[in-house]
């Protein structure tokens, strides 16, 4: 299976909830009450609704017939769906040294068409090199086995095969010059890691610009997020947070708005990609 295909299933669980949330509200139908008709709670309910758990095929059909759906090729087409969005992504596999919260973004980042993201800490994932990626993870799985690295680091050069696959999506990122002086590994290790920004930086499927210390305060100052948008008119942006013990996926048009606005801020007072790429090969010769 290939990651386009699996990526669908996350894609799919998300159409047939966003589907079933607006047959609930038409019909005039609570949470609390679609929950109680499948003997789940009302935060199951919202789950599904949002493309973040599986179906179980009876919770799809006892739903439909709540909400007074009877026409048999309307419940057919929505239970083959739920059944397609039941298929494991190509990163399940790597579940053992995955947080919990994260196979969602996986699946969510390798069905988007567009990529936007601001980054603080260090190089985003789909761009690290290997010994980059490598030293990331170290650090941050202290005490973890060599194996549980490997497969770490893995599944993040797996990752990466999108942003160079046929279907590619634009990816657009700003990152904070800060990223870019703080050392993960050895000096060569950031020298090829700067060297490889400035060879990806010119593919064009790829917008990179550096926030330069210079500038001061901006509107990054909420943190690192990312906000990924699908071909299918029926999905909603998202934004996805990363925190320390969880994550946070925000749908909702006025939260998206005020993420695309920082966004949007923060590539005007940046320097163009052009002039990030200079900022790149002044720090590869000063490294």
């Amino acid at each position: 299976m290939s990651a386009g295909e699996s990526s669908g299933s996350v894609v799919r669980r998300m159409l047939l909830g966003s589907h079933l949330r607006r047959l609930r509200e038409a019909r005039g139908i609570t949470r609390e009450a679609a929950g109680y008709s499948i003997r789940a709670s009302e935060s199951k309910i919202s789950r599904m609704e949002l493309g973040r758990v599986s179906f179980k095929t009876r919770d799809v059909e006892d739903l439909l017939t709540l909400y007074g759906i009877n026409d048999e090729a309307e419940r057919t087409s929505l239970v083959s769906l739920a059944k397609e969005a039941n298929v494991a992504g190509w990163w399940h596999s790597y579940s053992d040294v995955l947080p919990s919260w994260f196979p969602t973004y996986v699946g969510l980042e390798g069905a988007a068409h567009l990529i936007r993201v601001y980054e603080v800490q260090f190089v985003h994932g789909l761009l690290q090199t290997e010994a980059y990626a490598r030293a990331v993870v170290r650090r941050g799985m202290r005490g973890a086995s060599a194996a549980d690295v490997d497969r770490r680091v893995a599944l993040r050069l797996e990752r990466q095969k999108y942003l160079v696959s046929a279907n590619a999506p634009e990816f657009h990122i700003v990152l904070d010059e800060a990223a870019l002086r703080r050392p993960y590994g050895d000096r060569e290790v950031m020298r090829e890691q700067l060297q490889h920004l400035i060879e990806v930086s010119e593919r064009p499927n790829v917008r990179l610009q550096v926030m330069p210390f210079s500038f001061g305060g901006h509107s990054g100052e909420s943190g690192s997020f990312t906000i990924l948008s699908f071909p299918e008119s029926d999905l909603s942006d998202v934004v996805y947070l990363e925190q320390l013990t969880s994550a946070l996926y925000l749908d909702k048009r006025e939260d998206v708005n005020q993420y695309e606005s920082a966004l949007k801020q923060l590539q005007q007072d940046s320097p163009g990609p052009d002039e990030s790429r200079d900022l790149l090969r002044g720090l590869l010769q000063l490294s």
